[in-house]
């Protein structure tokens, strides 16, 4: 590449940054509310999930087994879809980013409800036996004893789910939520340039995923200095 040519892409470059930089932070913001938002939803259904699949109800048991078992057999597209166009067809109209931050913390759960299981099951049962007999409440138990330790083992994995998180929300620009994606798409259909705008899109969700893999490491060290 001669240096004029050099010059003139990144005075494009430079000139796409000013004019269209502030709708990337806007794209990126609605990936953020997006992202906590379906995350905390998936923390309540995992864990609402977990500790149906453990519960000795059987209709409990297997209604959580049921979610568990539907959510990760069918696409989270499809389940998108469901949420925002089926849900409708029964009388309840959703916006799409509240549709959105439905189906994919419904969507997440599962995942979720899978790992807190197998973190229920690492506990000794002994730490369980011994709670009660000293008279702890089952509930104070679960609070102060196990799930602390649980969440210690399982954070790895929800760092994992987080970044798939982030990475679904591209979905929503199927039902016209203006995120990175659909924003990217928005662009190029008025500059034509899909190369630049769809690698912008790409670093940001790299910059993301990064963080929270950064964050979950600082945690993890901070954990085990604790124990």
């Amino acid at each position: 590449m001669s240096v004029a040519a050099l010059q003139d892409w990144w005075l494009t470059l430079s000139d796409e940054v000013v004019t269209y930089g502030p709708g990337f932070v806007s794209a990126t913001l609605v990936v953020l509310g997006v992202t906590v938002a379906s995350i905390l939803v998936s923390w309540v259904c995992g864990l609402l999930g977990a500790l149906g699949k453990r519960s000795s109800f059987a209709p409990v048991r297997a209604l959580a087994s049921f979610y568990v078992w539907f959510i990760r057999g069918t696409p989270t597209l499809v389940q998108v879809f469901i949420v925002y166009f089926g849900m409708p067809q029964i009388g309840v109209k959703l916006s799409p980013i509240t549709a959105g931050i439905i189906a994919l913390g419904v969507s997440s759960g599962a995942y979720v409800a899978e790992t807190i299981r197998a973190g229920l099951a690492a506990i000794p049962r002994g730490q369980v036996e011994s709670a009660l007999a000293l008279g702890m409440n089952p509930r104070i138990m679960m609070v102060r004893i196990v799930l602390p330790q649980v969440f210690r083992m399982i954070l790895p994995a929800l760092t994992n789910e987080a970044i798939s998180a982030v990475k679904n929300t591209s979905l929503l620009s199927t039902i016209t939520v203006v995120e990175l994606t659909l924003y990217a798409q928005l662009m190029i259909a008025t500059t034509f340039r899909p190369f630049d705008f769809y690698i912008a899109a790409a670093l940001i969700y790299l910059g993301l995923t990064s963080i929270l893999s950064q964050l979950s490491a600082f945690f993890e060290r901070r954990y085990a200095r604790l124990s």
